[in-house]
């Protein structure tokens, strides 16, 4: 089952939508990526699954719907401004048929280009571990609405700095929720426990293959805890309920696993095989492999060329 969305799968969705929007050019690459919707012109009326996407998200929700994240949900009952992260799965059901408002969805180098470096992971809107809900009120909703309208038709238009005004109609709008306090009525999963393990599953495989354009990231439970913005206590909690297993176990089966595979059918040399792991020397990957498996990396590779040769 496929839980990431990318760009290309968001377009390739609405396009085949009767409601769809008409298509709009997409700016240059050096301003990293862009777009802005009505929310009802794209059908936001049934049930979203968790997906991870690639791309940052802001959210005017004008209507009634549930989100959910791995172990906890929030109702919207009327409206709210939604700040999504990236590398948090979440999943959205609607309440009923009325669903108004707007979005834009935009890259991180969108917002960092030579005026600003600040990475929005370090933003309290989209901090991994925040609250990236608001509820507001209906003169709110009217002002943070304008500002997408604003973005609406600056984005159409063959003004040369359009991409500069729309951005700083984003930062009014981020601003407009830092002044609010974020929404604390979360309620949590009946079925939490399995919900954080399919999405801890889900996440670990997506690390892998590696290569030395993908080298291992996510090694601890610490670090996948964070990804799915729960404590890591939390997180073992569940893994080991459902599985049986502890997460680091579930975390150094499926390196050894990739090691395996890597030190059987590539010819990369155990430094380079350390590499990508995510290993800081080879001697910390020849210590990890021999624990795992009761051999040393060379060995397990001798083995292999032995017996393709019948010694």
């Amino acid at each position: 089952m496929k839980n990431s969305e990318s760009l290309n799968d968001f377009y390739q969705k609405i396009s085949s939508r009767e409601t769809s929007p008409v298509s709009r050019p997409v700016q240059a690459r050096e301003w990293g990526h862009f777009n802005v919707y009505r929310r009802d012109d794209i059908g936001c009326k049934d049930y979203s699954p968790y997906n991870r996407r690639d791309f940052y998200k802001i959210s005017l929700i004008v209507g009634s719907g549930t989100l959910y994240y791995a172990d906890k949900g929030i109702t919207i009952k009327e409206r709210a401004l939604l700040f999504s992260n990236p590398n948090i799965p979440y999943a959205w059901e609607a309440g009923n048929d009325r669903q108004a408002g707007y979005f834009c969805l935009f890259t991180d180098g969108f917002v960092n280009t030579g005026h600003q470096s600040e990475s929005l992971q370090n933003s309290p809107l989209f901090r991994i571990g925040g609250n990236p809900v608001y509820f507001i009120d209906e003169k709110q909703e009217k002002k943070v609405g304008g500002l997408f309208e604003e973005m609406f038709r600056e984005i159409d238009t063959d003004y040369r700095y359009k991409y500069d005004l729309i951005r700083n109609y984003m930062n009014l709008i981020m601003h407009e929720a830092l002044k609010m306090q974020p929404a604390d009525s979360y309620f949590k999963h009946a079925n939490a426990a399995s919900r954080i393990t399919a999405l801890f599953q889900e996440l670990l495989e997506r690390q892998f293959p590696v290569s030395y354009e993908h080298i291992l990231q996510l090694k601890s439970a610490n670090d996948y805890a964070l990804r799915l913005s729960v404590h890591t206590n939390h997180l073992n909690r569940a893994v080991k309920k459902i599985t049986g297993k502890t997460t680091t176990e579930h975390i150094a089966a499926r390196i050894v696993k990739e090691a395996r595979a890597l030190l059987k059918y590539s010819d990369w040399n155990i430094a380079e095989v350390a590499y990508c792991l995510g290993f800081e020397n080879p001697a910390y990957f020849n210590n990890f492999f021999r624990k795992q498996t009761g051999k040393t990396p060379r060995g397990y590779r001798e083995g292999i060329y032995n017996k393709k040769a019948g010694v």
